[in-house]
C-alpha cells in the first residue's frame, strides 16, 4: 500500500483514489466555517465518533475558533465492507453532557443507524442541543429520520477507505479516500 498512489489492494481488494486530500481538507474547512458562525459566543462539545473519525476530527478542530471541547465515544456496526445491522456502543462517554451544546463528529452516515443509537445515548444526558456533523453522507441509503446537521461531502454508495475509513481495520491511514475498482 503506497500512500498517494492513484490504486491501492487491501486484503486482495483493489481500491482506486476517489477523492484527495486536498477536496478533502477543503470540503473540511468549509464545514468548520459553518460551526464557527452558527456557534459564535457560544462553547461546543464535539463528540467524536472512533475509530473512523479521529482523522476528522483532529483536522475539523485545528479550524474551529468558538470555545470547544472534545470527547469520545466507540461505536461499532461494519464487519468486513457489510454494515452488520446493528450498532454496539464498545466505549461509552466518560463525562455528562446535561446542558452542553454538542456536535457528534462521525466519519461516514450511510443507513443512520449508529446516529439513531448515538442519538439515543446522548439524549439521555439532556443536553442544550444536539447535532450531526458528518465527514461523508450517503444521501441514497440514509434511512434516519434525523437531520444531518453539517455535511462536508455526499457521495454515491460506494465502499470506501482512507482518512479514518478502514476495511478490516486496514487503510485508516491513507491521506486519501479510496472506493471499490468496479
Amino acid at each position: 500500500m503506497k500512500t498517494g498512489a492513484s490504486e491501492i489492494s487491501l486484503l486482495g481488494i483493489s481500491f482506486e483514489k476517489y477523492l484527495t486530500h486536498a477536496q478533502i481538507s477543503e470540503a473540511v474547512k468549509q464545514v468548520a466555517v459553518k460551526i464557527n458562525t452558527d456557534y459564535a459566543g457560544r462553547e461546543v462539545k464535539f463528540v467524536s465518533v472512533l475509530n473512523g473519525a479521529f482523522m476528522f476530527t483532529s483536522d475539523l478542530l485545528k479550524h474551529i475558533t468558538v470555545a470547544c471541547t472534545v470527547t469520545f465515544i466507540r461505536a461499532k456496526s461494519y464487519h468486513g465492507m457489510e454494515s452488520q445491522g446493528s450498532v454496539s456502543l464498545v466505549t461509552d462517554l466518560s463525562e455528562n453532557l446535561k446542558g452542553k451544546e454538542v456536535i457528534i463528529l462521525e466519519d461516514i452516515v450511510d443507513t443512520g443507524l449508529t446516529m439513531q443509537k448515538l442519538f439515543e445515548r446522548i439524549e439521555k444526558d439532556e443536553p442544550a442541543s444536539l447535532k450531526i456533523c458528518t465527514l461523508l453522507l450517503k444521501p441514497d441509503t440514509y434511512k434516519g429520520d434525523r437531520n444531518i446537521d453539517y455535511t462536508a461531502l455526499s457521495i454515491p454508495n460506494d465502499f470506501i477507505v482512507g482518512y479514518g475509513l478502514d476495511y478490516n481495520e486496514l487503510g485508516r491511514n491513507l491521506p486519501d479516500i479510496y472506493k471499490v475498482k468496479p
